[in-house]
């Protein structure tokens, strides 16, 4: 298959620093490639060259001629004064502005102008409209609106402005995915996405004929949509076949390899080092060629040294012993902007237990958490916390000052105590992967894993027995996200955890508090993935039940039937043979159509259903409504042809 994609001979510095040193890739005509690696290897610097918006050093990138890109960067420019619509609108040319001015053509005539002002909107209107029509674009409007609400965004006359980090990338994401491109790179599409709808965003890019490029931490993702991954390190782009299971498959095994290797490199030039430290001060010229090759052995391993990948070390304090009550929850309910997050929510935490909180975008999971937390009241109820409970809180807001330098966010001191020792800041730091000469650097240079860092080793100096943890994983590479994980795991406290990532749920959580919709909160023992058969054993029951009632409604309906054609005055008219024929094939006919009302009402029961296409959940929709009256016609009919028997 042809390359939609062709890189050759990358290079790129910023600085002292080499980040890319002879890089080729190429990607396939509707490949899906998984992009991994340690923060600040350069991933999303490779994205910004491989989209055009930024130069490189040397080297080519060679793109299939008409090729369209779609490039979603983790922070994406957007003009604040420009609404939702609109700016997913971008890109479209004339079909965009014309649909998004036929959109504030709508608003205006719905805020009740003048009758002069009303003409001139609805001429406008018209005009619009027949435009639209001609550049066929009432069914992309249609997928426009299918896309928003399919990523929870709501309120589409807002302007860009208004909404938070997570709306903005939401509607980017929209603007990238309905461009139609050839090629897209994604940088952490899955950040602030639900599960649901990251589910959905698993099967949209798989089902698109599109090539794909993706940088992300989310591990079910990996394994769900890519066919190769390319691991970004400081010695190049290393590639793995297969999603993320295949990649730690292979990356074991690479390293197994790459550990027997350096013990006979080591040994030779322990060797080698030997016999030249024995080597008296005359030598013949091939005895000075044995040197040389020693010392560029050494040379080698040093410069393997300077490259080698570390791993994070983070440790926290030993939780403080917990009392018998660590957190409950007694009735609390909360409301905001007129809409009923939750509330009769009464729960418990008990020592050891680790509870993450799942739902929608939006539902309330971050007010939940600052309820319990104390950092607002609840409208009903009361929160309870221990006379031992001591909290550790890392926000999803992240809240630091970009000016400040990484050593003062983390700590006014130069002294840092961890347990019963005390070390420097910079050798404290030093673990968090922040070497000196990035210590003094303001945060605002940095990437958006390495804040989450910085804020990870701040978090890890307090002294907590209850780690709450809203959304950590956003921006955070997957070696660090393993670490990150073990240290959950190994915590003596309780954890509180909000997060979208299913991986991370099912490796730590003991339960699950689920957002279900009506302010109902539900706990849920188990991880994410058993969440999800329970769910489906309560739709399949759930289904079961309405079956069961249109089983015995028709039952009724039929022995009324009946009772009411014995009761019938003997002197009714005879049938016709042709009422009698009618009559002999009703049973069936009514069988038949509720069997097919039956399905549709099972579908229409399914919450996933709503998830569809908005034209077949009207078209089912419909189609039951016409069966229902079918129905009660034909039952009307059949009591009339038994009174008339």
């Amino acid at each position: 298959m042809n390359p939609v994609l062709d890189v050759r001979g990358l290079r790129k510095s910023y600085g002292g620093t080499v980040l890319f040193d002879g890089v080729d890739l190429a990607v396939a005509e509707g490949e899906k490639v998984g992009v991994i690696g340690r923060n600040g290897t350069g991933k999303s610097t490779l994205f910004r060259i491989l989209a055009g918006e930024e130069g490189l050093d040397e080297g080519t990138v060679a793109l299939r001629r008409g090729l369209r890109v779609g490039y979603l960067p983790q922070d994406p420019p957007v003009d604040p004064a420009r609404s939702v619509f609109e700016t997913v609108g971008e890109g479209t040319g004339e079909l965009g502005a014309t649909l998004a001015r036929y959109e504030a053509v709508n608003d205006e005539l719905a805020a009740t102008p003048s009758p002069e002002a009303m003409e001139t909107l609805l001429e406008e209107q018209a005009e619009l409209s027949a435009r639209i029509e001609r550049l066929d674009g009432w069914d992309w409007r249609h997928r426009v609106e299918t896309l928003l609400t399919r990523l929870g965004i709501d309120g589409w006359e807002r302007p860009m402005g208004a909404l938070s980090g997570g709306e903005r990338r939401r509607v980017a994401l929209a603007r990238t995915l309905l461009s139609e491109p050839d090629l897209l790179l994604l940088d952490e599409p899955t950040n602030h996405l639900d599960a649901e709808t990251v589910l959905w965003l698993e099967e949209t890019l798989f089902d698109v004929p599109a090539a794909a490029l993706l940088i992300t931490h989310d591990r079910y993702f990996l394994d769900r949509v890519v066919d190769r991954m390319i691991e970004v390190t400081p010695l190049g782009l290393t590639e793995y076949e297969g999603g993320y299971t295949e990649y730690l498959e292979e990356r074991t095994r690479r390293e197994e390899r790459l550990a027997v290797e350096e013990r006979k490199r080591t040994k030779l030039l322990e060797k080698e080092l030997a016999w030249a430290r024995r080597a008296p001060p005359a030598r013949t010229g091939k005895q000075k060629a044995r040197r040389a090759r020693a010392g560029e052995m050494a040379e080698a391993q040093r410069r393997r040294d300077r490259t080698r990948v570390r791993d994070v070390e983070m440790e926290m304090h030993e939780a403080p012993r917990l009392g018998r009550t660590v957190l409950e929850a007694q009735g609390i309910a909360k409301s905001l902007g007129g809409e009923r997050l939750f509330e009769g929510f009464s729960e418990k935490l008990l020592a050891g237990e680790r509870l993450g909180i799942v739902g929608p975008n939006g539902c309330g999971k971050t007010t939940l958490l600052r309820t319990l937390l104390g950092e607002i009241e609840p409208d009903e109820g009361e929160v309870v916390h221990g006379e031992n409970t001591r909290i550790g809180y890392f926000d999803q807001a992240r809240r630091v000052d970009l000016e400040q330098s990484v050593a003062r966010v983390v700590s006014d001191s130069d002294w840092v105590e961890l347990g019963d020792r005390k070390m420097h800041l910079r050798a404290y730091l030093d673990r968090f992967l922040f070497p000196s000469h990035m210590q003094d650097q303001p945060v605002r240079v940095l990437s958006g894993g390495e804040r989450n860092r910085v804020l990870l080793a701040k978090l890890f100096l307090e002294e907590f027995n209850l780690l709450v943890l809203d959304e950590p994983t956003n921006d955070l590479d997957l070696d660090t996200l393993r670490i990150l994980e073990d240290l959950i795991e190994e915590f003596a406290g309780c954890v509180l955890l909000v997060t979208h990532d299913r991986y991370l749920l099912d490796k730590v959580a003991t339960s699950l508090l689920v957002f279900e919709g009506e302010g109902r909160i539900y706990r849920h023992h188990g991880g994410w993935d058993s969440y999800l058969e329970r769910r489906e054993a309560l739709l399949e029951e759930r289904q079961e039940r309405v079956r069961a009632r249109e089983r015995e409604r028709k039952a009724q309906r039929a022995e009324a039937a009946r009772t009411e054609a014995r009761d019938a005055r003997s002197d009714r008219p005879k049938l016709t043979f042709r009422e009698q024929r009618e009559l002999e094939g009703m049973e069936a006919r009514l069988a038949e159509i509720e069997t097919e009302k039956e399905a549709l009402g099972a579908r229409l029961a399914d919450p996933e259903f709503y998830q569809g296409e908005a034209d077949e959940i009207s078209r089912v929709t419909k189609r039951y409504e016409e069966l229902e009256a079918t129905v009660e016609g034909l039952y009307e009919r059949w009591m009339e042809l038994e009174e008339k028997r």
